[in-house]
């Protein structure tokens, strides 16, 4: 039996980009974030399993703590995926960033970065 807990579309508002001027004006990164767990959660215990709030707190530390913009998507699920995996009954990780504002050439496609760990 495989346990999965997910935070799916979660919308941070940040001033993160490869660009200087995406550090002025906060716009939308959604996060979807789905981990396995290791063993079954057991005795109704929330200790036995990971805490869906746990991943967002983990998205919030990452996005909203930052001590400068984050340039890249794939640092910020690599930061995301650090604090996660230290959370003892994950087995793998799979992170999905959408950057639906991302400065493209011209209008159409949806800029996604997605992470894959696992514990192995």
């Amino acid at each position: 039996m495989t346990f999965r807990v997910a935070l799916e579309s979660y919308t941070v508002m940040a001033k993160h980009g490869y660009f200087t001027h995406e550090h002025e004006n906060e716009q939308p990164f959604v996060f979807s974030v789905w981990t396995t767990l290791l063993e079954q959660p057991i005795d109704e215990n929330l200790e036995n399993t990971l805490n869906y709030a746990d991943i967002q707190i983990a998205i919030d530390e990452v996005m909203l703590n930052a001590q400068k913009p984050i340039l890249l998507l794939e640092t910020m699920a690599q930061r995301v995926t650090e604090i996660l995996k230290e959370k003892s009954n994950v087995a793998s990780i799979h992170v999905r960033i959408e950057k639906p504002e991302a400065p493209l050439p011209h209008p159409g496609g949806l800029a996604v970065v997605e992470l894959e760990w696992s514990r192995n």
